[in-house]
């Protein structure tokens, strides 16, 4: 009887042990942990965005003041050119769009007859004007010779004294000083030239 409990103990002895996870039998048993680690960067990217300056918004009238006025030293053939300049005189840079019509106008203010040759685009489209920079492109016409529509004596045309100029987009008018005033002969006709910029 005391042999049958012996062997049970030690039946059950060897259940636990196993069960521990130990072997019988000798020679130590040896585990592997595997540790996984998760690291997790944030990068900050700055990017730095300029501006070009052809974004900057178009000249309003009341950003510039004008100018019609002789170029010295250029009459030749019964004819003169005039120098057409435009001033930025705000604190702002904008955007020259040009002028899409042009009005001379008698020392009362009366409209005088006037052609625009081209009939638009008069000066140079998309200058950048920063506060105090100028733009101008030149006109020529004939003051004494006159032409079809014209008076045959006398002068050929009343005396303008302003060319009102009228900007493209809808930038509004600017009024420029003719200096000095002078008659445009055959009705009025201005030939401007966007190549020159007196």
């Amino acid at each position: 009887m005391a042999g049958r409990r012996a062997g049970a103990g030690l039946a059950l002895a060897a259940v636990a042990l196993s069960a521990a996870g130990c072997s019988i039998g000798g020679g130590g048993g040896s585990s592997t942990t595997t540790v996984t680690k998760t690291v997790t960067r944030t990068v900050t990217v700055t990017r730095t965005v300029t501006q070009s300056a052809s974004s900057t918004a178009a000249c309003a009238s009341t950003q510039l003041s004008g100018t019609f006025a002789l170029i010295p030293g250029s009459g030749a053939a019964g004819n003169v050119s005039y120098s057409l300049k435009f001033t930025n005189g705000s604190s702002t840079t904008c955007t020259f769009e040009g002028a899409s019509t042009a009005q001379l106008l008698s020392a009362t203010g009366s409209a005088l007859p006037t052609h625009i040759v081209p009939a638009t685009g008069i000066g140079l489209v998309g200058a950048q004007l920063s506060p105090g920079i100028a733009t101008s492109v030149s006109a020529r016409f004939s003051p004494s010779v006159p032409g079809t529509g014209d008076s045959q004596s006398g002068r050929c045309q009343p005396k303008a004294y302003t060319l009102r100029v009228t900007l493209s987009g809808g930038g509004g008018t600017v009024d420029a000083p003719i200096k000095p005033p002078t008659s445009v002969c055959e009705r009025g006709t201005l030939n401007f030239d966007a190549s020159e910029t007196p």
